[in-house]
Order: C-alpha cells, then sequence, then structure tokens
C-alpha cells in the first residue's frame, strides 16, 4: 500500500483505556466505518508484558485495517510491525533513532516520527520519515506530562519540511476546525474518537470537520 498525504486525514490512535461496552477490534472497525483514514494500534502495556498477543492482535488488526484499505501502524514495535504485515511504525523521540527504524523497516513501508521541534522534524526528515506527528496541540489526557505546542509552532514545523504533518493531542470534534491554517495533513485522535460515545458517528463527522 503505497503511502499518500491524504491517508493522514483523520488518523485514529488506540488506547484500550476506552474499551468496555464494545472491544478494541469493534472500536477500530466503527472508526474505520466512519472513515478513518489510518490506524495506529498502541499497546504500550502489552508490547511488554505478552508478545504473543501483541502480535496475535495485530494481525487480527491488520486483517480489520486491509480490508477497508486503510494503513496499520504500530507504535514503536518494528519487529511487530513486520512480522504482522502492518503497514508501517511510529516511533517517537524517546524510542528509536529514526535514521535505523527506516533501516529495519525497508524503503517500502511508512514511517512516521514525533518531532516537536523545527530541528527535530528537519532531523527526522533526512532521517527517512515519511510524516511527522506533532503536538500536543490541545493538551491531552492520554499523556498528562506532554508540554502543549502553540499553533504557530505546528505552522513553522509544517513550513520547515516537505513531508506532511499530522497534529496529535486532545483534538476533538469541538476543536479541530482550529487546525485551520496551520499547515497540517490530518489530525491524530485519540479519546476524541475512541471516548466518543458514538464511534462511527463522530469519526464520520470529525471526517467532514477538518478543515482541509
Amino acid at each position: 500500500m503505497k503511502f499518500c498525504r491524504e491517508q493522514l486525514l483523520i488518523y485514529a490512535v488506540t488506547d484500550r483505556a476506552w474499551t468496555g461496552r464494545m472491544s478494541l477490534y469493534e472500536q477500530v472497525e466503527a472508526a474505520l466505518r466512519g472513515g478513518a483514514t489510518m490506524v495506529q494500534l498502541r499497546e504500550k502495556e502489552l508490547g511488554e508484558t505478552d508478545r504473543e498477543a501483541f502480535l496475535e492482535e495485530a494481525r487480527r488488526m491488520h486483517e480489520l485495517t486491509a480490508g477497508y484499505g486503510v494503513p496499520l501502524i504500530i507504535d514503536d514495535n518494528i519487529a511487530i510491525a513486520l512480522e504482522s504485515g502492518a503497514e508501517g511504525v511510529h516511533v517517537g523521540q524517546n524510542d528509536m533513532d529514526a535514521r535505523e527504524a527506516r533501516r529495519l523497516l525497508g524503503p517500502e513501508r511508512i514511517l512516521g516520527v514525533t518531532a516537536k521541534t523545527v530541528e527535530q522534524a528537519l532531523r527526522a526528515q533526512a532521517a527517512g520519515a515519511d510524516y511527522l506527528g506533532s503536538g500536543a496541540v490541545f493538551g491531552t489526557s492520554t499523556k498528562p506530562d506532554a508540554v502543549p505546542m502553540s499553533i504557530e509552532r505546528l505552522k513553522e514545523i509544517c513550513a520547515a519540511v516537505t513531508i506532511p504533518v499530522v497534529a496529535i493531542g486532545g483534538i476533538c470534534l469541538e476543536n479541530i476546525g482550529r487546525l485551520a491554517g496551520s499547515g497540517v495533513a490530518g489530525a491524530a485522535i485519540v479519546s476524541g474518537i475512541f471516548g466518543a460515545e458514538d464511534i462511527e458517528g463522530t469519526t464520520r463527522k470529525l471526517v467532514k470537520a477538518f478543515p482541509g
């Protein structure tokens, strides 16, 4: 699956904290039905405690996303991405070096890198990143220690690189319109999708509300 900027439009990032009434699989399927254009499987704890369960989940999730023609990105685990057939990996600044990640992934798979400054953005682009994740634009409940990023800083990062940038951090239906004019290609959303009462309907509204 060839990567393109449009795949970042509504980038659904999983968080098991929001499961309960629905399984994670059911939540992701609802987001896909609503029009999510990319899915990131983020399983920090499972990845550390039960590798086989993580791999099995990644394989099932990839089968699901592939059925919708949507790329699956694995958060910070290249081995799981390669073994599950996922389209790519996202690495943070404190995870694996982006250049090493690109070497291990090969040229065909998607590499996303977190960048919170222009310097980090340029370095990630030079290392072979396909896209950047920048934030936290509106603060976030999933990473309480995340420092909020101004829209001005987001604009600077978008202007400094030629690869697309996706905004992340506290984005929901109520504030996604504030990304207008920033230059981002899309919004990476956690609780704004998976914490919603109606995941499918909310995702559909987010697709329409993105100020592209």
